[in-house]
């Protein structure tokens, strides 16, 4: 079964969750949004969205329950909460040992609270307001990096007690990290910022989306 991914390339969400699809190998077919004419905000958009937000996607299975053809869900971000139906495809990106859930949950928690708060910050600051003409906050920036820096040494003694933040394995802790700490270099000018997260990136499926931008993947 095909779904539709509806974003915008250079949207983090949407990456996050493209990124997410093509490492459980999850057919899909994206449906661009554009930003620039705000389509996100048009009454077609919200009657499908009602927060006029990027992304959401059509047609899913939940709980390994098949959903009418033009189902929507809303926040794909939340998209580990519906993750049932492809547990057992492509990459296991949820442990499933206790132990290993734990480690999982409290990761997930650390990037939520203690590196995307920051980073979409200061990514925004330098990154999306000028793509977009404003002006951007130099001394804000500067005092985000300077938080996120302190979180970011508090990740280098995690990950050197094992190879990842949530343990051994790739969880989809690293893919929510990427978009940012992609960024983050990008807003630095250089990759210092970035580099003490960097080991959660997982490979092959992020360089795609990055470097070919979100594309339709009908078949792996």
């Amino acid at each position: 079964m095909v779904l539709n991914l509806y974003g915008m390339g250079i949207s983090t969400c949407t990456r996050r969750v493209a990124a997410i699809l093509l490492e459980k190998k999850v057919p899909f077919l994206f449906v661009s949004v554009d930003a620039a004419k705000a389509e996100h905000k048009s009454a077609a958009y919200l009657k499908k969205q009602q927060f006029g937000q990027v992304p959401y996607i059509v047609r899913l299975f939940l709980f390994y329950l098949p959903l009418p053809a033009g189902f929507h869900l809303r926040e794909p971000g939340d998209l580990p909460l519906h993750r049932r139906k492809y547990a057992n495809q492509g990459t296991l990106l949820v442990p499933i040992g206790t132990k290993e859930k734990a480690l999982f949950e409290q990761a997930a928690s650390v990037e939520y609270c203690k590196f995307e708060r920051l980073a979409s910050k200061a990514v925004g600051e330098m990154v999306f307001k000028p793509m977009f003409g404003q002006a951007a906050d130099k001394a804000l920036f500067d005092s985000l990096i300077e938080n996120l820096s302190a979180k970011l040494d508090a990740y280098e003694v995690i990950l050197g007690m094992h190879k990842y933040l949530a343990g051994n394995e790739v969880t989809l802790v690293n893919l929510f990290h990427l978009p940012y700490t992609t960024m983050l270099a990008q807003a630095a000018n250089n990759d210092h910022q970035a580099s003490k997260c960097y080991q959660v990136v997982p490979g092959y499926f992020w360089k795609t989306v990055v470097k070919k931008g979100v594309e339709s993947t009908i078949s792996y």
